[in-house]
């Protein structure tokens, strides 16, 4: 019974592939069945016995996958109504029944906490992070002052003292599944356990899991104006949302034993934790007026007050007590027609508890909706319609034409779409810098790249304290220059309540670590698996239960192979197991060292571009970067022969260089062409694959990632040659140096009987010793002659062999496109590298590299 309800690992699989992994319909599994049932005919012709599928239909796979008990927390219905008086020909909201779905909290993060793949993703108690400096360091929630606080509440009471405390973190958002169909809206509730760390709940997994739908109120335009029913409708969010969490009530002051993820028992107290939310639901949670701070008394009309009080349960109260509603309203932004769901727990204030959100504060709103509106509304202002116009479109152009990277979007019609998507704002923050360069004044490339500088200082996975200081002076400096706008008429005012959050930011990572943590992004991930996939598998009718049914269905099979997993029952492929399965006449289980071993459990090369940027499963380990397993093909593999085929000379005599170096350790002599030879065997490769730990939207449970680097002169016909960073010894940008890849190569010295993997590279030197003073950004020049053309003497462009271990991984370059007009209509992506003479070295590409360039000391 060991793969019960399933008969054998061929069953679960299949069922695993056509269930969660593929999500095959109903006619899809049917056919499939139908197709297995066919072969099994055939084999009952020629052999003995006839096995017929384990399922008849594809109810009856359903009625296997109901049978799993692992993951098993259904959703149960809960109805509202309203309560007060209802007048004759009331509004029909008045008389409705409201539904909630919604499971078993406590179920939830019990399970999610018992998951042995967080056995090195989660803490048992606050702690304190120091760097060799004896500088703090935030990064994962339980690294924060808040969890600390939390921690100390729960040891001053005899009844909780010694316990565990286990922060719940909420998160909600509403989505639409189909704009297509009339925008049909779900909002979903999803919990994750804050001692998970922030890889952990970043990570394609279960730490962050959907626990309700929370009704939405469809009414007419002109009753959703009415005093009564926003009061309802706000009353009604609050209930829905209490009631999530009242499973969790009891073990918030009463403990209870619960299961870790390293297989330990502990006793635990529950808390709310922070509530991640946009805007406008952190204006309904915390019960305030539009356009008011949720954390602060701070006004609309000058939201950069620093001297305004912070908000919390006990001065509303007091406010209530003594204050009309009129006042509440005008005074100090309080609504009194709702009490925040979190003012009958214990420990718990919801103005405490808002959490940073990097996606809709920072990276949609000041961003995308902010500067990149004002810059455009500036270029109108400041030029004709016409050429207004003509800028805007050679901005795209550039933004079009900026180089390859590996998952870096391609925009290619420049910025210029209909519907932003959060993806989308984060892929145009990583090129949009020097792409206004020369079409608007300093000051506002200079406030863009402050901006930044503080955006991606606040995305970084471990923030110390230094850092946070420098994210100070970032923000101050944003809040000077942004004034530009203002003194060029482009603006009235800044004072905005996204923008106003950024000093709350801060404080935030002080209290909750570090930001990426309670980022919004993380939920809106989740709505693809847990709204849009499954609302499109169903048939649309009523379809929420049909939803909830295959959510249920779906963390049943996930949590099912976990426990398979764990035990190593599924390594290797299917069919190795099944055949080494079979060698056996009990049909017992293969030890995970057989199946390990098997041919069909190599990871399988992939040069698909498509899968530049992938998660890595598994703890964190060492950074690396290997060439990919496949051999390019039908290249020489003599060096002569290799270097006469592609059309670079200088590959002999800096492979010949590198070589000597290795051998004798010493500078290399002149001409070794006439004093070395090499017979051995040249094998090419088109990419190599760089890992490191990089927590983001695209990491692993363990915060790994891996890029590939490709070096491919067949790719898209006009051939793609990435650059990287290498690792030297210099003190100007870190130690880094930036190359671009010619050659992706490996061999075995003759001599030495060594195995090296190597790339020959194209410099590119740092143009000054300081970077542009403003965009921030380091700039580089490649190093005489570009391509395969010739310098001024007459000579090749110098080309050196390296070992691909003193890579550190991808870098990107953005042109320096100047101010001399639009670039030429021909250039693309594919041709920016080589039209282009100056470059910046773009830190902005992703958060890793501006930590990297910004902030590391020790590669």
């Amino acid at each position: 019974d060991s793969w019960h309800p399933f008969a054998d690992r061929h069953d679960f699989d299949w069922a695993d592939y056509h269930y969660v992994e593929v999500q095959s319909s109903e006619d899809t599994i049917n056919r499939g069945l139908d197709l297995w049932m066919a072969e099994q005919i055939q084999v009952m012709q020629s052999a003995e016995g006839f096995t017929p599928p384990p399922w008849s239909s594809t109810k009856d796979l359903y009625k296997t996958i109901d049978a799993i008990e692992d993951g098993d927390v259904p959703f149960e219905r809960v109805f509202f109504r309203y309560s007060g008086v209802i007048e004759e020909n009331a509004p029909s909201w008045k008389t409705a029944t409201y539904e909630l779905c919604v499971r078993d909290v406590r179920a939830v993060v019990q399970q999610q906490m018992a998951t042995p793949q967080f056995k090195e993703e989660f803490q048992t108690a606050p702690y304190r992070q120091y760097d060799r400096s004896g500088h703090r360091i935030y990064s994962n929630f339980m690294s924060g002052d808040w969890a600390w606080r939390e921690a100390d509440k729960i040891a001053e009471d005899p009844r909780t003292h010694g316990a565990m405390v286990v922060p719940v973190d909420g998160g909600l958002d509403k989505t639409a599944v189909s704009v297509a169909t009339g925008s049909q809206q779900y909002h979903p509730y999803y919990v994750s356990p804050a001692n998970l760390s922030n890889a952990a709940r970043r990570g394609h997994g279960n730490g962050v899991i959907p626990v309700a739908f929370i009704p939405i109120v469809d009414v007419s335009k002109f009753e959703k104006k009415t005093k009564e029913f926003k009061r309802f409708a706000r009353q009604l969010y609050h209930a829905c949302i209490a009631r999530i969490y009242a499973p969790l009530r009891e073990g918030m002051t009463t403990p209870e034993v619960i299961k870790c993820p390293d297989g330990h028992f502990r006793r635990a107290i529950y808390s709310i934790g922070p509530v991640i939310a946009d805007y406008p639901e952190q204006v309904w949670l915390t019960g305030i007026v539009q356009g008011w701070c949720p954390k602060c008394f701070a006004k609309p009309g000058d939201l950069d007050d620093k001297k305004v009080p912070r908000r919390n349960h006990e001065k509303t109260d007091f406010l209530l007590c003594y204050f009309d509603s009129g006042q509440l309203w005008d005074i100090f932004g309080v609504r009194d027609d709702v009490v925040p769901f979190t003012h009958s727990y214990p420990r718990a204030d919801i103005h405490e508890l808002i959490a940073p959100d990097l996606l809709h504060q920072l990276i949609k709103g000041t961003f995308k909706d902010h500067l990149v509106t004002w810059i455009n509304d500036y270029i109108k202002l400041s030029n004709s319609e016409a050429r207004a116009l003509e800028i805007i479109q050679d901005i795209d152009h550039r933004i079009a034409a900026m180089p390859p990277y590996p998952g870096l979007r391609r925009f290619k019609d420049g910025r210029d779409f209909a519907q932003w998507t959060g993806d989308d704002s984060k892929a145009l923050m990583k090129v949009y810098l020097p792409a206004i360069v020369g079409y608007v004044p300093d000051d506002m490339v200079e406030c863009l790249s402050s901006f930044l500088g503080l955006c991606y200082i606040l995305r970084r996975n471990a923030i110390n304290v230094p850092a946070l200081n420098q994210a100070k002076e970032e923000l101050a400096r944003f809040h000077r220059l942004r004034e530009i706008f203002v003194e060029t008429g482009t603006r009235t005012h800044c004072s905005l309540p996204r923008q106003h959050s950024l000093p709350h930011f801060i404080t935030g990572v002080t209290e909750f670590g570090a930001a990426n943590g309670t980022c919004s992004s993380i939920t809106e991930s989740k709505h693809i698996e847990a709204v849009k996939d499954t609302w499109r598998r169903t048939n649309r009718f009523e379809a929420l239960y049909q939803m909830l049914t295959i959510l249920v269905r779906m963390h049943k099979m996930q949590t099912l192979k976990r426990k398979f997993e764990e035990k190593g029952m599924l390594q290797g492929s299917t069919a190795a197991y099944m055949a080494l399965a079979i060698q056996y006449e009990s049909r017992v289980v293969p030890t995970p060292q057989q199946t390990h071993n098997s041919p069909e459990a190599e990871e399988a090369p992939s040069d698909d571009d498509d899968d530049d940027v992938v998660p890595l499963v598994g703890p964190r380990f060492a950074s690396s970067v290997k060439l990919a397993k496949t051999k390019a093909r039908g290249n020489s593999r003599s060096l002569h022969g290799l270097a006469t085929e592609l059309n670079l000379p200088q590959l002999v005599p800096a492979f010949l260089s590198f070589l000597y170096l290795d051998r004798y350790d010493r500078e290399p002599l002149e001409n070794l062409s006439d004093t070395m030879a090499f017979s051995g065997r040249i094998y090419t490769h088109h990419s190599a694959t760089a890992r490191f730990f990089t927590p983001s939207d695209t990491c692993g449970v363990g915060g790994m990632q891996q890029q590939t680097i490709r070096c491919n002169p067949e790719w898209h016909e006009k051939g793609r040659f990435d650059t990287v960073f290498v690792q030297g010894d210099g003190a100007e940008m870190k130690g880094l140096m930036v190359a671009q890849l010619r050659l992706l190569f490996s061999f075995v010295d003759t001599e030495t009987g060594r195995s090296h993997e190597c790339a020959l590279v194209n410099w590119f030197p740092l143009v000054d010793d300081e970077p542009d003073p403003v965009t921030g950004m380091w700039m580089v020049e490649r190093e005489e002659g570009i391509g395969g053309e010739r310098d001024e003497e007459g000579g090749a462009p110098p080309l050196q062999v390296i070992s691909l271990a003193t890579v550190v991984r991808g870098a990107h370059l953005a042109p320096v496109f100047g101010d001399d007009g639009n670039i030429p209509g021909w250039v693309t992506y594919l041709d920016s590298l080589d039209v282009f003479s100056s470059f910046y070295v773009n830190h902005f590409v992703d958060h890793h590299a501006h930590e990297l360039i910004m902030s590391c000391t020790n590669i």
